[in-house]
């Protein structure tokens, strides 16, 4: 029996990722949808193309990820963000499908002194962290049977607009580089979310959840993001010099987490989940991107 998933968000990082792998998954039919065929802010033109339409499972990766930008665009962050993940919960209450809804670090303040637990307080710093915490509760709110937030961090990809394509452009234009050094989080490899979110997938068929449960994933380890340049430059034989700078020397509209580390024992446990260390996965997308190999 075939099951029909449906991907949001299909030209981001992780959307892409899902699109790549999905040619594996021979039991499943998938439906990819973009902003541009379907606008998230618009919550009456998300009804009208589900009235004819059902899933057995919703990956919703659709997302204002501009975390800046944010700052000055409150409306249009909120409206992909919060309500039309509290409109994508109501279709799948409705209509008895299985959504799963990518969410972020930037729900925690970064004040904590070990990796945060999914039942650990939020206290989002910015606009961003904010919506995304209010898409989370709507979906906690209206509850959905089988259904799932997944709280990651850092994504990178060969696909779209990442630090780690930043870093690999700005590497070669420059002999030095001021990175940011206290912030410390994990790198998410977007391919290995895919895996994992399809891996649930599977898992989910054979043993559904009778509510919405909230998970945390990313790669194993830990690091700054001046030891993700490093490493990506070392990586890659870029020779540029990396600077570590403070977060105050480098002033942006929206507040950053200084500690955003997921732990990852929940996700782990409950789907009998290994989760790749974060420099080879690194190493993984920069053969991709690059071609180099050490």
């Amino acid at each position: 029996m075939y099951k029909s998933i449906l991907i949001t968000g299909t030209k981001g990082q992780l959307g892409s990722e899902l699109r790549e792998l999905n040619a594996s998954y021979t039991n499943y039919t998938f439906t990819f949808i973009s902003r541009s065929e379907l606008d998230f802010s618009d919550p009456e033109a998300m009804q009208l193309w589900f009235r004819d339409k059902t899933f057995d499972t919703i990956v919703n990766c659709a997302a204002y990820t501009a975390v800046d930008k944010a700052e000055s665009e409150q409306a249009l962050a909120r409206a992909i963000n919060s309500t039309a993940v509290e409109t994508l919960a109501r279709i799948a209450k409705e209509k008895g499908i299985s959504l799963i809804h990518i969410s972020t670090d930037y729900v925690f303040d970064g004040m904590n002194f070990k990796p945060y637990l999914e039942t650990d307080p939020t206290h989002p710093q910015g606009v961003y962290g904010q919506t995304k915490l209010e898409g989370e509760q709507a979906m906690l709110a209206i509850n959905p049977a089988n259904s799932l937030i997944i709280r990651t961090s850092w994504v990178y990809s060969r696909f779209g607009n990442n630090f780690v394509k930043t870093m690999l452009r700005l590497g070669g234009e420059r002999e030095e580089l001021g990175v940011i050094y206290d912030q410390v989080g994990a790198p998410t490899s977007a391919r290995d979310l895919a895996q994992a979110i399809l891996s649930i997938i599977q898992r989910l068929a054979i043993n559904p959840q009778n509510a919405t449960e909230v998970y945390h994933f990313s790669n194993e380890g830990v690091c700054s993001w001046y030891d993700f340049a490093k490493t990506i430059f070392e990586l890659s034989d870029i020779h540029c010099h990396v600077k570590p700078i403070e977060t105050k020397d480098y002033p942006a509209p929206a507040k950053r987490p200084h500690f955003s580390l997921l732990n990852k024992s929940k996700i782990k446990n409950n789907f009998d989940m290994t989760i790749p260390y974060w420099k080879d996965s690194l190493q993984n997308c920069l053969v991709a991107l690059t071609g180099n190999k050490q």
